[in-house]
């Protein structure tokens, strides 16, 4: 399987609804232990747009960015949260523990990570007391940007080249995530928000998932015949799915919020 490549600029394309959920996660999150001298863990950073809304909160924490991505790293570093420290990791394997942080926070990123509840409990235990473990995933992959993806990979002229790996949903339910932050010791707080997300411009949901869903599709497609091809063939049946309207063309964005406050 080859490893997915990202791309900061299409990922900041849509910088600020991007950010939205980020922001409403935080309000919930409730005073950390160490005022002015907390802690705090971005895991799947990204660009550092993320990093740039915990320092807004957070402005004399010590903040650390962890991602699997050397590009976006470089972007969080310049762009993002200059200020912040980065680590070149993977979530599976980055161990928060040394750390002993006030706040871990990951924001749109968990649902990248095979196994991620498993990650809950690590994070969980990593923190100090009063800390808190806070992430929010998209629930959509029920939404026709993805299920159209995803019978387009697993159609006779892409099956070959793109295979059928990352098709299944990569999230749970969110009773699954209240319930792993409670065994994990923490008080939760679980949530969902549809946001109905009018996108500006010429194929605006095309642009949207080349950020993100469609990363690992254009990893494989080295071919550029074959990348046009496939971004001509899904780009229509996203306009027959997300019809321009007057006021742009309205995206469902539903998300899973969740908050444990460590016992």
């Amino acid at each position: 399987m080859s490893t997915t490549v990202w791309d900061p600029a299409q990922y900041l394309c849509f910088a600020d609804e991007r950010t939205r959920p980020l922001r409403d996660l935080l309000a919930r999150v409730p005073v950390l232990p160490h005022p002015g001298e907390e802690t705090i863990l971005d895991i799947g950073c990204g660009p550092g747009n993320s990093t740039a809304v915990l320092r807004e909160r957070w402005p004399h924490a010590r903040i650390t960015g962890v991602d699997n991505s050397a590009p976006m790293l470089a972007t969080a570093r310049t762009e993002g949260e200059p200020d912040a420290d980065y680590l070149l990791a993977d979530a599976r394997d980055y161990d928060p523990a040394p750390a002993r942080p006030d706040l871990v926070v990951s924001n749109a990123a968990l649902h990248w990570v095979d196994g991620h509840l498993d990650l809950v409990p690590r994070w969980a235990a990593a923190l100090r007391p009063g800390g808190v473990v806070a992430f929010q995933v998209p629930g959509n992959f029920d939404a026709p940007s993805h299920t159209l993806l995803a019978d387009l990979r697993r159609s006779t002229r892409w099956r070959a080249l793109l295979g059928e790996d990352a098709v299944r949903p990569g999230v749970h339910p969110p009773a699954r995530y209240l319930d792993a932050l409670a065994a994990a010791g923490c008080h939760p707080d679980v949530w969902e928000t549809t946001y109905l997300t009018a996108l500006p411009g010429p194929d605006p949901v095309l642009e949207w998932v080349k950020g993100t869903a469609l990363r690992p599709v254009l990893t494989r497609l080295a071919d550029p015949a074959d990348r046009a091809a496939f971004l001509a063939e899904y780009g229509r049946l996203l306009r027959e799915a997300y019809p321009a309207g007057p006021s742009g063309t309205v995206f469902p964005f539903r998300r899973i919020f969740a908050v444990g406050v460590k016992r």
